[in-house]
């Protein structure tokens, strides 16, 4: 008799067992397959109205409209984006906290910030997760228009002569150390021997801002960021640092035809990545949801009005994609010289 209470006990025992193993792969697999099931919080290193910030805010609406996924875009802008960076380098890999990374966070800044001595709060490879790359810009040469004027500067060379039978008087905003509106003139100044003041600012908002105030004088601006006042005349555009000219302004030249400077190319791109040793079939997921959105209509007739090409890749294309822009970008900061101000 105690012998088969003791079995049935064992029996007992193995099918509670085997229940609880259950429930528990069970609430695994809704787990995964719920996810995400609370918002995700997408870091802006830049100010809001700026190109990181218009590039992130389309595909903030398409995930919620189509995969009603809740992001929430969060602007930490300074020191070139690396505060913003350096907050998602720090999160929980969980998949939850994402960084609208751009050339300057991870591909610039390294060379720029650790030249001399340096250091950068956060390794730019080892610290995050390649998700997909959303898209690639152009600068463009943006001026004061009364500046442009009283100093009759239309074309890219007229700019250069005056930059030479100027040295220094020039002043050139940036929408901050780093970024690729700053390298882009750093480039432009060591191509044309010239030399122009920088004047980092927390952003393209408030540069273009000044720029338009006549507080500075010219900028390589995201195209993004100031197409709209080009369009309206309220900013004199050059060129676009482009290889190839931008269909936004077909008729607008790149800076390497319209002052013979071949080679000359300092393009803007932006991504998503997130912390380091985020699970994998997370990484896969919103990898996949997020490149449908930049394939939608939506996000690309959008993209596209405001310059910037969609793109969408792997993770292991994003991944290779950023070792080889901080290889290009440190050859850059190299020959041209360039230093934090």
């Amino acid at each position: 008799m105690k012998k088969n209470r003791y079995v049935c006990a064992s029996a007992a025992s193995l099918i509670a067992g085997t229940i609880l193993f259950c429930i528990s792969i069970s609430q695994t697999a809704f787990a995964q397959s719920a996810f995400p099931n609370k918002p995700i919080r997408l870091v802006v290193p830049f100010p809001a109205g700026g190109a990181t910030d218009n590039i992130a805010r389309p595909l903030q609406n398409e995930l919620l409209s189509v995969a009603k996924w809740n992001v929430v875009i969060d602007n930490k802008p300074g020191a070139g984006g690396n505060i913003g960076a350096e907050v998602v380098a720090k999160s929980p890999p969980d998949g939850y906290t994402w960084l609208m990374a751009s050339v300057g966070t991870h591909g610039i800044n390294l060379p720029l910030y650790t030249q001399g001595g340096g250091k950068l709060p956060f390794d730019p490879i080892k610290d995050f997760t390649p998700i997909t790359l959303a898209a690639e810009l152009p600068n463009v040469i943006v001026l004061n228009v009364e500046f442009a004027a009283k100093n009759n500067i239309n074309t890219v060379n007229d700019l250069i002569r005056f930059a030479k039978a100027n040295p220094g008087k020039l002043n050139m905003a940036s929408s901050g150390n780093g970024t690729s509106t700053h390298m882009a003139g750093e480039l432009f100044k060591s191509m044309t021997k010239t030399f122009m003041t920088h004047l980092p600012y927390k952003g393209s908002p408030p540069a273009v801002t000044d720029l338009m105030a006549g507080n500075v004088d010219l900028m390589f601006d995201n195209l993004p960021s100031c197409i709209n006042y080009i369009r309206a005349g309220r900013l004199k555009a050059l060129a676009v640092t482009s290889l190839k000219r931008s269909p936004a302004f077909p008729d607008l030249p790149t800076v390497a035809e319209a002052a013979n400077l071949p080679g000359y190319e300092a393009t803007a791109w932006f991504g998503i990545v997130g912390p380091a040793g985020m699970p994998q079939d997370i990484v896969n997921k919103e990898s996949a949801e997020l490149i449908k959105a930049i394939n939608s209509p939506a996000v690309r007739e959008k993209y596209i009005a405001m310059g910037a090409e969609p793109v969408g890749n792997t993770p292991a294309q994003f991944s290779a994609y950023i070792k080889n822009e901080i290889a290009k970008w440190t050859k850059v900061v190299k020959d041209s010289g360039a230093k934090v101000d």
